[in-house]
């Protein structure tokens, strides 16, 4: 059986659970990182020597890098449907989810521990509005992208669109203006509608640091 090891609340977990659920796996959620601890052991040094999540095993195989991980198991379990057939509309998917972890993945989260990772008290209003500028300009690329296609890497959706799936949900859903973009919204809300999707990704994260904590501690009961 697959092993996912992780926390359901990392973002970068979260797009593996959901890449496994959307492809109807058995999976067992091993529960590490942050609070649940384990990063440290030999037996998850031996698995991932950076001592970071997420980490699969796969039988006797391993592997760690969330996108490594989403394009491994698309194409093991989805070949021809999440992980396409037709070479260039892979790259097209695959230059997109590199994308999302070098230009629209770092605003989104810093956005994120600027508002619901940061007590209220010492929130820097200046700070949060540049990250939620720099993150809607970067996600503008998306938007103007997304008014040609359904998905990511055309009318389909694919592998393409699980990192920045992850991405928007966070965008979307904390406090602050957002300018309209109404292809990105249009594609998010296609997203909304995928029940993996609406199982692990759209998990209220809460507003406030103890409200995160509180629900962190609450998901154990989702691994072992």
């Amino acid at each position: 059986m697959l092993e996912i090891w992780g926390r359901p609340y990392s973002s970068n977990v979260i797009p593996v659970i959901w890449t496994a659920q959307e492809l109807q796996l058995d999976y067992r959620l091993k529960l590490a990182g942050g609070s649940f601890g384990q990063l440290d052991s030999a037996a998850f040094g031996v698995m991932n020597p950076n001592r970071l999540i997420p980490a699969i095993r796969d039988g006797d195989f391993a592997l760690w890098e969330s996108h490594a991980i989403v394009r491994y198991l698309c194409s093991k379990y989805s070949a021809g449907n999440f992980y396409p057939d037709d070479i260039q509309q892979r790259a097209v998917a695959d230059q997109w989810m590199e994308w999302c972890g070098s230009r629209a993945f770092p605003p989104v989260i810093q956005l994120f521990f600027a508002t619901v990772r940061t007590a209220p008290e010492k929130r820097d209003v200046a700070l949060i509005q540049s990250h939620a500028d720099e993150a809607a300009s970067v996600l503008g690329i998306l938007n103007e992208h997304l008014s040609h296609h359904q998905y990511v890497a055309g009318n389909a959706f694919s592998m393409g669109d699980i990192p920045l799936g992850a991405v928007a949900y966070r965008y979307f859903n904390v406090e602050v203006e957002r300018p309209a973009m109404v292809h990105l919204e249009s594609w998010y809300q296609r997203l909304c509608e995928r029940p993996a999707y609406q199982q692990h990704v759209m998990r209220f994260f809460g507003r406030n640091p103890s409200d995160w904590q509180a629900l962190e501690v609450a998901s154990a009961k989702e691994g072992d």
